[in-house]
């Protein structure tokens, strides 16, 4: 055998070897729910964005029922500051005046929608666009008058999304939504994330965002904690040592745990493969929090 032969076949079994190490995770997850939050960073890298949507596409490949839902922060304050506005955030959560709201439905259904569902039809052919206000998805209040129309979900509407995954279709989710009286709303999209997990029974809510996870100290990077359980989220909340960035994912995590969802992740998605790293390995990355309490075992 030449060393050339010797090489090609080495190459082939690694690669092997790992489809081998996904078997069992594809097995477990073949036919469950999961749902995917990725904010606008995914976009600001063409390249990170083609390879996000093709991890996609593999999982749905692989049985999996697929079900994104996102924001589009940086190009919305890019978009204000071009216009002379000062994008303005309370615990994490962007105040929106009537002009905000229409800049940020241009950016949400114009820009990130658009672009994320042609990415993924260029791959896969099946995903669909819309936002929490198409079939009254997101029916919502407002939260905070301090806020202006950032909007509080009140109650979500599974029948759509369920339709569209019976039927092989991939939701793509714009995290907008309406009241009663037709009024639109921002809706933060890890919010929406969560509430949106917890109404379709995902078995997993993932949050791609720009740090590894959660820390203990954000300015410590080496107290990354790589899993907790949900009791022990409560009290890191509660302690107050979050950054205001990361409350609004917090609560997300905890709006679905509460709600049946048995596991959440929040990945760097700045890390390529992030998704198909955590769902099909053992070691996983970012944090995991699981539901209910750590049981101890002697």
């Amino acid at each position: 055998m030449t060393k050339k032969l010797a090489n090609k076949i080495f190459d082939l079994q690694k690669k092997t070897e790992t489809l081998i190490e996904m078997l069992p995770y594809v097995t477990e997850f073949s036919g469950k729910r999961v749902l995917i939050k990725v904010g606008g960073e995914i976009l600001e890298d063409m390249n990170s964005a083609k390879s996000f949507c093709q991890d996609i596409i593999l999982l749905r490949a692989l049985g999996l029922q697929v079900v994104l839902c996102h924001g589009g922060g940086p190009q919305i304050t890019k978009l204000m500051k071009s216009m002379n506005k000062e994008a303005v955030f309370v615990r994490g959560q962007r105040v929106t005046d009537a002009e905000t709201l229409d800049l940020t439905a241009m950016v949400l259904l114009g820009n990130i929608n658009r672009t994320l569902v042609s990415l993924l039809n260029t791959f896969g052919k099946r995903a669909v666009g819309m936002s929490g206000v198409d079939a009254r998805l997101f029916v919502c209040r407002a939260k905070d008058p301090a806020l202006g129309f950032v909007g509080e979900i009140c109650s979500v509407s599974a029948r759509p999304i369920m339709n569209l995954l019976n039927n092989n279709y991939l939701p793509v989710v714009a995290s907008l939504g309406m009241d009663n009286e037709g009024n639109n709303y921002n809706i933060n999209a890890d919010t929406a994330a969560g509430e949106l997990a917890k109404a379709i029974g995902a078995q997993k809510l993932i949050l791609l965002t720009n740090v590894e996870g959660i820390y203990e100290n954000f300015e410590d990077k080496s107290s990354l904690i790589s899993e907790l359980d949900e009791q022990g989220l409560r009290e890191l909340l509660a302690g107050g040592t979050l950054a205001a960035g990361m409350i609004p994912k917090v609560e997300s995590i905890l709006t679905a745990l509460s709600g049946g969802v048995p596991h959440a992740h929040i990945l760097d998605g700045r890390i390529e493969h992030a998704v198909l790293l955590e769902i099909f390995t053992a070691e996983g990355i970012g944090t995991m929090v699981r539901r209910g309490p750590q049981t101890l075992v002697d």
